[in-house]
């Protein structure tokens, strides 16, 4: 099919475009970026005058909960849910059941993905086998499966098994994620330890619990020189760390969860589980330090951490919950609001969203480039709504957003050429 999307202002950072143009798609390919083309006919033609026109949102954490967890949720619902927040391209953490540790489980969920048709799915490979931080999984296999990356949930047996598995993934030039918590440190604690979680009678997770393992990873990533990308910071010390191991020319990369950015400790004050998510919440220090970490690109992406869960899973008292908030359906609004709070350019905000991450990942993706794939995102920037249980799309209602008033909605979503989501 050939569709033409014309009238809209073209927001393409990976290649510096931001004027109103024409996009051109044909054989699911962008095949022009132009006020016009000769000789080509339209099958269909979309509006976007007044719109938004950027890449596909790339979401590098999305726990989709198939295989393996189906009550709360399924791939097709979840990729569903994002070709509506505007996302075409998820990742997915290794902790599946089974364990994304062999070529069949990760052909699985991509195969499914692909049967579902909303979005790309890209697993990320455990990097032990099982997730129980001993023996390493068989890396050269993941990838060749389509694993772009290794990461490991859960504690490592010890630094030498860390050790081997970034010597092994350098081998076979993967990146490996990293999410930043010292287990021994931080495996009893529901919130951040200060003076809220002594208040409220909560274990707490320190601040060291990151930055002991931001230090320790980061003394290996130098030794050894792997591709590390550290994902869902949550401190102000850390990202100074991160900062200067990139000024010391260290190949790292960092993320952080939008949640991160616009909640504090104090959001947990009434107890409210929703707000129980791991990393925890921060100070409000904290969070400043991350506002300014990813304008100044020390922070190259936002992901969403999307952990949908059932009801009975956030009924419980605090700590007794399961950590993680639905959240596919705020990372676009949330980021767009850090851009208007934090003053952070549109085009630098889209950037954390579309080609920052899939630079990390080393994917043909998070742009509009000529020939590229046609996974497109088209936004009303005017469109003022209210988040409520009936307009999330995922499976998990579990948020802390239930309420907010957010401007700009996306309106249409296109994955490999095809319209897979129009606003009602």
């Amino acid at each position: 099919m050939k569709i033409r999307i014309h009238g809209g202002r073209i927001i393409d950072p990976a290649n510096g475009i931001d004027q109103q143009l024409d996009i051109f798609i044909a054989d699911d390919n962008i095949i022009a970026v132009a006020d016009k083309l000769d000789g080509f006919d339209a099958d269909q033609e979309i509006d976007a005058h007044d719109r938004w026109v950027i890449p596909g949102l790339v979401d590098l954490s999305a726990r989709l909960r198939e295989p393996g967890q189906e009550h709360k949720a399924t791939i097709h619902s979840e990729t569903r849910a994002a070709a509506a927040a505007g996302i075409t391209t998820l990742c997915c953490p290794p902790d599946t059941q089974p364990i994304i540790d062999t070529p069949a489980v990760a052909e699985l969920i991509q195969n499914r993905a692909e049967q579902a048709g909303f979005a790309n799915v890209l697993p990320l490979a455990a990097l032990t086998q099982g997730l129980q931080g001993e023996q390493l999984s068989e890396m050269a296999a993941l990838k060749q499966a389509g694993c772009p990356a290794v990461a490991n949930v859960g504690p490592l047996a010890n630094t030498q098994v860390q050790r081997l598995a970034m010597e092994y993934a350098q081998t076979h030039k993967l990146t490996v994620f990293i999410q930043p918590l010292d287990h021994w440190l931080g495996r009893h604690g529901c919130a951040h330890e200060g003076k809220v979680s002594t208040r409220l009678g909560l274990p707490g997770i320190p601040v060291a619990a990151e930055t002991a393992a931001v230090a320790r990873d980061l003394a290996l990533i130098e030794l050894i020189g792997v591709k590390a990308h550290f994902t869902r910071l949550s401190t102000l010390r850390a990202v100074r760390m991160v900062a200067r191991a990139q000024f010391d020319g260290l190949p790292v990369t960092a993320d952080v969860c939008a949640h991160q950015l616009h909640l504090t400790e104090m959001d947990i004050c009434d107890y409210d589980s929703h707000c129980h998510v791991l990393p925890p919440l921060r100070t409000q220090r904290d969070q400043e330090g991350l506002r300014d970490g990813v304008k100044q690109n020390v922070i190259q992406a936002i992901c969403s951490d999307h952990q949908p869960h059932e009801a009975d899973a956030k009924l419980a008292p605090f700590c007794s919950t399961q950590p993680g908030i639905s959240a596919l359906e705020t990372l676009l609004p949330l980021s767009l609001r850090l851009h208007e709070e934090n003053k952070l350019p549109l085009s630098e905000t889209i950037r954390r969203l579309t080609s920052g991450p899939a630079q990390i990942l080393g994917i043909d993706a998070g742009t509009l480039s000529i020939g590229r794939q046609a996974d497109i995102c088209i936004i009303d920037p005017e469109h003022i709504w209210q988040l409520n249980e009936d307009n999330i799309r995922s499976q998990g209602k579990n948020t802390p957003f239930l309420g907010w008033e957010f401007k700009a909605r996306v309106t249409h979503t296109l994955h490999r050429g095809k319209l897979v989501y129009t606003l009602d």
